[in-house]
């Protein structure tokens, strides 16, 4: 009966905001990622970003991945890990925590995201003159 009238949906959209930690914080995380989706937390990489699965959406759409606080609204995809990389993008259904195939070695370098187009991105250094040169316009 309650499906029938859409009862069932206020449910559903009142234990959203229940499992998002209230009005307030419902209203900030709408603001920072554009959506409220009701999900089970799968985990939390060493970085901070919360990792969510919801198996009524469809797939493709029912894992994302919720940056930590501290990117505010400048979060990317590179601030992903590659592990967590797999398992967001179905490459493998084992969180990283339980795969024993991955490996982990001494030599392996911990994760860093792109700094293209911050004041940290790469800028190669080269002691060749330019060929052409920028033209300055006379005064």
């Amino acid at each position: 009966m309650a499906k029938y009238f859409g009862i069932d949906r206020v449910f559903t959209f009142l234990k959203t905001i229940m499992e998002a930690g209230g009005i307030r914080a419902s209203i900030y995380k709408i603001y920072r990622m554009d959506s409220l989706r009701p999900g089970k937390l799968v985990g939390v990489d060493k970085y901070g970003n919360k990792y969510y699965e919801n198996p009524s959406y469809f797939y493709g759409r029912n894992r994302w991945v919720e940056y930590a606080p501290y990117y505010a609204l400048e979060y990317d995809g590179s601030q992903v890990p590659a592990e967590w990389f797999g398992w967001l993008h179905y490459k493998t259904d084992l969180k990283p925590n339980e795969d024993p195939s991955r490996p982990k070695y001494k030599w392996m370098v911990d994760h860093t995201e792109n700094l293209s187009g911050t004041p940290g991105q790469y800028m190669p250094y080269s002691t060749t003159r330019p060929r052409i040169e920028a033209w300055v316009p006379p005064k």
